[in-house]
């Protein structure tokens, strides 16, 4: 009994966490936005050559959605919610900057926002509800454009006068839409690279604004936060290089006083993370050269090696999206 036990403990610890599924679309995916319902998930996922993705038996079977107008676009971010509603964003210099919205699961799109001047450059949109979202761009005259809509139709750029300035060479990252957070629809944070690797956040969805400075590796244009999450009091970061994969240089940190401290774990990630979410147990981090786990932020362990660019958890259902059109299900294998 005891060969037999020691048997399945290494048989379960060598199965992948990730499921990867069939989508039928080559292209990179860094958007992916989740419904739960009662008759399963319904996943939408986004990427290069102006991809949509949807699948609404849980990633059984997919679907390719156009947006007129999008074929070229690199579509980074979507927020998916009930009844067909979902909003799309995609990245580029100026107007390849565009919001599109759908409210009937695809069938029709309506172009809501287009970016204007070259410096605008959006990297994340996140939504509260199906009305209240929000959309960050990188520096545009030496502030970070915040858009807003409040009733899901018309966007505008909240005033930047309390939000402190940019430093030159510092962005946003958009490769997984998770630079930017909601935290229990009232506060926002977003993280940046390049000069420097800071925090900004507002208690007041933008009407005020505070900055902190982060120990994640910064000082070159690859380098930085690219992704932010609360859980409770710990609030984590990952990043680091995405131009080295392997590298585990200062790539997460956490904060446990709303961001004012930070530390760098013992244990970190195994490279360069694009992308982290809550689960059930913790925190999940993905990127080029696989996922990690931590239970709060401070230990993180190495659980798979799949390529994936993108994260999302809701209600106990994760999905990843990745290079080549990959989508995968997270399975916990710490439940067995």
């Amino acid at each position: 009994m005891r060969w037999l036990f020691l048997f399945l403990a290494m048989f379960v610890a060598s199965d992948p966490w990730w499921i990867v599924q069939e989508t039928g679309v080559d292209a990179n995916l860094r958007g992916v936005s989740l419904v739960v319902h009662r008759s399963g998930v319904t996943i939408w996922a986004t990427g290069s050559q102006g991809t949509v993705a949807l699948s609404t038996d849980g990633g059984t079977t997919w679907q390719k959605v156009a947006i007129p107008g999008g074929e070229a676009l690199d579509f980074r971010g979507v927020q998916a919610f009930d009844k067909g509603v979902a909003y799309v964003m995609s990245s580029g210099e100026g107007a390849k900057s565009r919001l599109y919205k759908t409210s009937d699961a695809g069938k029709t799109w309506k172009l809501q926002y287009t970016g204007r001047e070259k410096a605008f450059f959006l990297d994340a949109l996140q939504c509260i509800d199906e009305k209240r979202c929000f959309a960050l761009s990188d520096p545009v005259g030496g502030k970070f454009p915040l858009l807003a809509t409040e009733d899901g139709e018309h966007w505008k750029e909240l005033s930047g006068d309390n939000m402190p300035a940019a430093v030159g060479k510092e962005g946003v990252f958009a490769a997984s839409n998770s630079a930017l957070l909601i935290y229990r629809d009232k506060e926002l944070y977003f993280g940046t690279g390049g000069s420097v690797a800071r925090m900004f956040h507002s208690p007041d969805l933008g009407k005020t604004w505070e900055v902190f400075e982060t120990p994640i590796l910064h000082g070159k244009a690859t380098q930085g936060i690219f992704s932010v999450v609360r859980a409770g009091a710990t609030i984590a970061v990952v990043g680091g290089d995405y131009a080295e994969a392997g590298n585990s240089t200062k790539n997460a940190a956490y904060s446990v006083d709303g961001g004012k401290n930070w530390t760098i774990p013992d244990e970190r990630p195994n490279g360069y993370r694009s992308a982290v979410d809550t689960y059930d147990a913790g925190f999940v981090a993905v990127g080029p050269n696989g996922s990690d786990v931590s239970r709060d932020g401070t230990t993180w362990q190495h659980i798979d090696d799949a390529n994936l660019n993108a994260v999302v958890f809701i209600t106990g259902k994760g999905y990843a999206v990745g290079p080549k059109g990959t989508v995968a299900r997270f399975e916990d294998r710490n439940e067995y």
